[in-house]
Parts: structure tokens; C-alpha cells; sequence
């Protein structure tokens, strides 16, 4: 899909179908449109759409008219626009199609050209079932309406888009197939594609290194566990942003089984890594001046004889002691072992995402990811970087009185601190690992995907992620 901008009026567009935007108090300058709109009683409701056939004086063949709902013209309403177009491009066999300028309150024309390309492009992906060939829509070519010809923003969005889907595949993949083996090949394909820094450690690297705690989650899996790191760099003279992201690519909940309804969804429970491999992807594609590593811890959590048990201590690569008292908080037992290993990097910030808590979701629901960090500055960043790319976080405590529920008689801390403020205790962990650089953890448990009938990954917070390192590099 290639998107470009283009000066000119809608009626002159000769490509297949025009999008135009309708919101329920402003009439189109275009007599011939806002007769048909009246005459088919069109009501302009968020996402309602409307397509219309050899509209008079348009030289394309189809007009598609889609609602914004009550002014001003706001951005979440946009979305839901673009998302409605697109599905009727799609069904329609569009091959090329122009989309006409629109105001967004609170947003410029740039804005509006980065988010257009990414959600027509993001909003084409399929899930491809196994075994089946790869679909491909027919849409090849979409000309943004526009008063300027620069295009680096349709490069961010499309790059973004293409970074959501490599994570929203990867996610929806199933557990046999997506393996932590599979997760360090995609690596190295990325690491070859774009000129990357790759390196992979293996089960005997991370016992040399003293990852006591990691590779207590790995153990009573076949499937052999990896540490991925893969490095961009776009500038000698900075340091890296690092992002860090859970792995794990079934989680049974190891001794402390889960329930069997839903489980399948687990396959769902590497979605951190995800994310930051596809954020990988889109920085790698827009080559920004700044630097890049990501770092994926990735297991898989099963029980068996040699499995992990409630009561087992095991020491971290901090040196710090852990009581597990309970497997299936197994994200925060792999992600502190990460998260001391990226002490190596020398990082300015380090950012964990992790589908780490179902407690966030009982707090925020699947709308907000959950964000806790050590520096205020950081998390301001995030969330502004969330409001610019409808993409939101909201900022959860991280208060020492939290922490105090992670004692241990028998260690340094529990893995668990009780049924209280789950999410908080479990990025009180964290930061017990993360006291000598700046950092944030973004719990996406109920953002990484959506379950039910559509069931699938979202690919956030690909959009986030992304959209804060850009902000970095202006």
C-alpha cells in the first residue's frame, strides 16, 4: 500500500473512489453530494458510511461518504471514520482511492497525514490462518488530500503500520509455532533486513550470568529459553532508548495452573515482546537520529516434574533473593533479570511493556494501558506521546507503602504482594531492579489484544512506543 499527497479538488481525482467526511452541521460545497446524502437520509454518526455510484461531475467512479458525527471534528471519531472506509474499500476491491482534507480540533494537517496512513494501512490486516496463503487486499495506492508535499509524516505512519502488523502477526500466531526460537529468528531476519545489531543468548549464557530468576520460569518447558537484544543505531553520540518486553510464549501459569477457559488466549502473553519487535521495525524503516535496543527475555511457562513450585526461592542476577508463591506471576520473574541485564547498554531511559497483571484490567478496563515509573518526566512523556497518538496510558502509583507488601520471610521479596493493588505490586518488583536508571513499565494486559468474536492482537502499544521516540529525536 503506498500513500502519497496530492493538491487538487476531490472532483478532479480520476482513481477509483474518493473519501469524504460528513459531520451533522456542515453542508459540502458540492451541490451534487449533499443532494444524495439528503435524499438517502444519511445520518453522520460516527464511522456511518455512505457509498455512492457516478456521482455528477466526480470523475471517479465512486464517491464514499463517511460520518464524523457532531462538530468539532474530533480524533477518536476520525479513527472510527478511517476504520469505516476502509473496511468498504476493501470490500469493494478498491484499487486506488483519494481521502479529502478534514480538521481535527486540536490537531494539524501533519497530525492528520501520519494518522491517515496508519490506520488505513494497520486497518487492512488480516489474521493468516495457518497453513493458508497469505491474503493481500487490493488497495495499492491512497492519495491524502493535502496544501503541502512534504510526506515524511505518510512515512511515519505507514512504518508505524507496518510495525503493528508484524507485532499483531506475531501475536496471533500459535504457541507452536511462535516459540521463543521463533521470536530470536525474527530478530535475526529483522537484524538482516536492516542493518541491526543482533545477539541471542542461550539457556547456558543466562546460568553464566547468573539469571536465577528467568530461567526459573523456563524450566519446566521443553522449549529452550532466549535473550534477544537487537540494536539500531542512528546516532554515535547518543544513548539508547531501551525497551524491554515480555516473552512469554504460552503461559499455563506453570504449578499454579490457570483455568482452562481461555487459555488458549496465553498464546497472547508474549505481546510485550511484540510490541517493541514491531516498534523495532518502524523505527528501523523512518532511520531517525537517535539510538535503539530492544531487549526480550522470552520462555515458555509450563508445569512438569522439574517445573517450578509455590515456596522455591530463587536468586535473580541482582543477587537479590525471590520466594515464589506463585508461578503464574511468572512475567515480572523473567522481566527482572532483563531489566538488570540492561544495565550493560548504558541506556537514557529503559521502558518495559508486559501483558503482566489481569488487575489492570479490572482497573482501566481495555482502553488505557497502565503506567508506573521511578521519574515523572518519563511518564509525562509517555502520556502525552499516548495523547498524540491515541495510543493512551494512564499513570497508576508506585508508593513505597505498595512495595512494603512484597516481604518475604524466607527472601528478599515474594513475587506476589496479596489481592491488593495487583498491578502496582507487580511494577513494585520491578523497580526494585531498576533504581540505577530512569524508568517506566506500561502493564498492557488489557490494550495487547481483544478476545470474543474478533478475537486477535491490536498491536499496541506499538503507536506509544513509537511515537515517544520520535519525540526524542526532534
Amino acid at each position: 500500500m503506498e500513500f502519497s499527497l496530492i493538491n487538487t479538488q476531490i472532483q478532479k481525482f480520476d482513481g477509483d473512489t474518493v473519501v469524504v467526511f460528513s459531520n451533522s452541521e456542515v453542508t459540502f460545497n458540492d451541490v451534487n453530494i449533499q443532494q444524495l446524502i439528503e435524499l438517502n437520509h444519511f445520518e453522520s454518526k460516527p464511522g456511518a458510511t455512505l457509498l455512492l455510484s457516478l456521482v455528477q461531475g466526480f470523475k471517479a467512479s465512486k464517491v464514499l461518504v463517511v460520518g464524523l458525527g457532531d462538530l468539532p471534528n474530533n480524533a477518536k471519531n476520525y479513527i472510527k471514520a478511517l476504520t469505516a472506509a476502509s473496511g468498504i474499500l476493501s470490500s469493494t476491491k478498491t484499487k486506488s482511492a483519494m481521502v479529502a482534507q478534514v480538521d481535527i480540533e486540536n490537531f494539524d494537517e501533519s497530525w492528520t497525514h501520519k494518522v491517515s496512513a496508519r490506520v488505513l494501512k494497520d486497518a487492512d490486516y488480516e489474521i493468516q490462518q495457518v497453513g493458508a496463503q497469505e491474503k493481500t487486499g487490493t488497495l495499492e495506492n491512497i492519495a491524502i488530500q493535502s496544501t503541502h508535499n512534504d510526506a515524511h509524516e505518510l512515512l511515519q505512519g505507514s512504518s508505524i503500520a507496518s510495525g503493528m502488523k508484524l507485532a499483531r502477526h506475531l501475536g496471533d500466531l500459535p504457541s507452536n509455532i511462535c516459540t521463543p526460537t521463533y521470536l530470536a529468528q525474527t530478530a535475526q531476519d529483522l537484524a538482516k533486513e536492516f542493518d541491526l545489531e543482533c545477539e541471542i543468548l542461550e539457556e547456558s549464557d543466562m546460568s553464566a550470568l547468573g539469571m536465577g530468576s528467568l530461567l526459573s520460569v523456563s524450566k519446566g518447558s521443553i522449549e529452550p529459553p532466549k535473550l534477544i537484544s537487537l540494536s539500531y543505531k542512528g546516532d554515535a553520540n547518543s544513548k539508547p532508548i531501551v525497551l524491554v518486553g515480555k516473552g512469554v510464549t504460552f503461559d499455563s501459569g506453570g504449578i499454579s495452573l490457570k483455568p482452562g477457559a481461555g487459555m488458549d488466549e496465553m498464546k497472547y502473553d508474549m505481546c510485550g515482546a511484540a510490541s517493541v519487535i514491531g516498534t523495532m521495525r518502524a523505527i528501523a524503516e523512518m532511520k531517525p537520529k537517535l539510538n535503539l535496543t530492544i531487549v526480550v527475555p522470552a520462555v515458555e511457562n509450563m508445569p512438569a516434574h522439574n517445573a517450578s513450585k509455590p515456596g522455591d526461592v530463587v536468586t535473580s542476577m541482582s543477587g537479590q533473593t525471590i520466594e515464589i508463591l506463585n508461578t503464574d506471576a511468572e512475567g515480572r520473574l523473567i522481566l527482572c533479570d532483563a531489566l538488570t541485564y540492561v544495565e550493560k547498554f548504558n541506556p537514557e531511559v529503559v521502558i518495559d511493556t508486559a501483558t503482566l497483571t489481569g488487575a489492570v484490567i479490572v482497573a482501566l478496563g481495555k482502553h488505557h494501558c497502565g503506567l508506573m515509573a521511578n521519574d515523572q518526566d518519563l511518564a509525562n512523556d509517555l502520556i502525552s506521546a499516548g495523547k498524540e497518538s491515541l495510543d493512551t496510558a494512564w499513570q497508576l502509583p508506585l508508593d513505597d507503602e505498595y512495595d512494603e507488601l512484597l516481604k518475604s520471610n524466607f527472601a528478599d521479596m515474594g513475587n506476589i504482594g496479596g489481592r491488593e493493588a495487583g498491578s502496582v505490586t507487580a511494577a513494585c518488583f520491578l523497580a526494585r531492579y531498576t533504581k540505577n536508571y530512569r524508568w517506566a513499565h506500561l502493564d498492557i494486559a488489557g490494550t495487547a489484544w481483544v478476545s470474543g468474536a474478533k478475537k486477535g492482537a491490536t498491536g499496541r502499544p506499538v503507536p506509544l512506543l513509537t511515537q515517544y521516540i520520535l519525540d526524542r529525536a526532534k
